[in-house]
C-alpha cells in the first residue's frame, strides 16, 4: 500500500529543504517516492530538481483542463535520487483557493493512476496557520509530519497545523507522526511545547550551514554528500526520520493548546526561565 505523508510548518522554517531530504533518504531505503508541492512559489522541489518545474495548475490551464489530453511526463519530473517530482503550482496572488488547487492536482494524478505506482507520497504544504484550502493534503495523509525550529512563531504554528490534524482525524485514520525541530542549537521550547501538547519529536537538526547553502545550490544534502563525505552524518538526520516513518508508527491526534495558553505558556518561559536557562544566559552576557 502506498503511504501518504504531508509535511507543514511556519513559512521560512526549511520545510521544503527538509521534506526534500526525506523523500530522498526513503528512496535510498529502496521506496519509490512522488513529492508533490503545495505552495504558490512552486519551490518545493527545487533541491531535487535544480529547477523551478512547470506546475499542474498551468499545464491544466494549457490543455483547457481538458484531463485527458495531459500525460504523466508532462507534468512529472524525475529528481536526485530517483525520486519523481511534482508541483501543484497556485491560484494568482489575491484570488482562487489554494485547497482547490491541491484537489485539481489529486483528480489529474489519480487519473493518471499515478497514486498507484509509488510507495510513498509526500505533500510539501505551505502551513503558517492552516486555512481549510491548505489542510486539503491532509485528507489524503496517513501521517503529518510538522517542521519547526525552538522559537515562540514557529511552536505557534506548529499547534495550528495540530488542531488541523485533529479535526481531520475526525473522519479518517490521519495521525501527527510527530515534530521534526530544524536548525536549532537547543530544544528546550520544543521540549516544553510538547511536554504540555504531548507529540513525538523524529528529530533535531542542529544549526548547519551547509543545509541553507543546499537550497541556494538547488541540491539536496545526499548530493552535496557525494562530493564531500564530511557531510554523510548531516544525511543521517534525514534517514533517521526515514525509517522512523517506514516503522508505520502508532502516532498521536495531538489536543493542542488554546492560543491564549500556548502564549502564556511560551512566554511565560522567556519571562521566567529555568534557573539553568537564566545562569547560562548570565554566562552568556559575560563573555560578551
Amino acid at each position: 500500500m502506498t503511504m501518504t505523508l504531508a509535511v507543514y510548518g511556519k513559512g521560512g522554517i526549511g520545510k521544503s529543504t527538509t521534506s526534500c531530504n526525506i523523500s530522498v533518504a526513503l528512496a535510498k531505503r529502496g521506496k519509490k517516492v512522488l513529492q508533490i508541492g503545495c505552495d504558490p512559489k512552486h519551490d518545493s522541489t527545487f533541491t531535487l530538481t535544480g529547477f523551478l518545474i512547470p506546475t499542474i495548475i498551468d499545464t491544466l490551464q494549457e490543455k483547457d483542463f481538458h484531463y485527458e489530453d495531459i500525460w504523466p511526463e508532462d507534468v512529472i519530473y524525475k529528481g536526485y535520487g530517483g525520486v519523481d517530482c511534482v508541483e501543484a503550482g497556485g491560484p494568482p496572488a489575491g484570488a482562487g483557493c489554494g485547497g482547490y488547487v491541491v484537489g485539481e492536482t489529486v483528480k489529474l494524478l489519480k487519473e493518471l493512476n499515478a497514486f498507484d505506482e509509488y510507495d510513498v507520497i509526500l505533500f510539501d504544504v505551505l502551513g503558517d496557520v492552516v486555512c481549510g484550502g491548505f489542510a486539503a493534503p491532509l485528507n489524503y495523509a496517513d501521517y503529518c509530519l510538522i517542521v519547526t525550529d525552538n522559537g515562540f512563531d514557529a511552536l505557534f504554528a506548529a499547534n495550528r497545523i495540530a488542531a488541523s490534524v485533529r479535526e481531520k482525524a475526525r473522519t479518517h485514520p490521519l495521525r501527527l507522526a510527530g515534530l521534526i525541530g530544524n536548525r536549532t542549537s537547543k530544544r528546550d521550547l520544543i521540549e516544553k511545547y510538547v511536554s504540555h501538547v504531548p507529540m513525538p519529536v523524529l528529530e533535531v537538526l542542529p544549526l548547519i550551514e551547509d543545509i541553507r547553502v543546499s537550497r541556494v545550490k538547488g541540491k539536496t544534502l545526499f548530493e552535496m554528500a557525494e562530493g564531500d563525505s564530511m557531510l554523510d552524518y548531516v544525511c543521517d538526520f534525514y534517514l533517521n526520520i526515514a525509517d522512523q516513518v517506514l516503522a508505520a508508527p502508532e502516532g498521536v491526534v495531538p489536543s493542542e493548546a488554546s492560543d491564549r495558553e500556548l502564549f502564556s505558556l511560551l512566554s511565560d518561559y522567556y519571562l521566567n526561565p529555568p534557573v539553568e536557562k537564566a545562569q547560562e544566559d548570565e554566562l552568556d552576557l559575560m563573555m560578551v
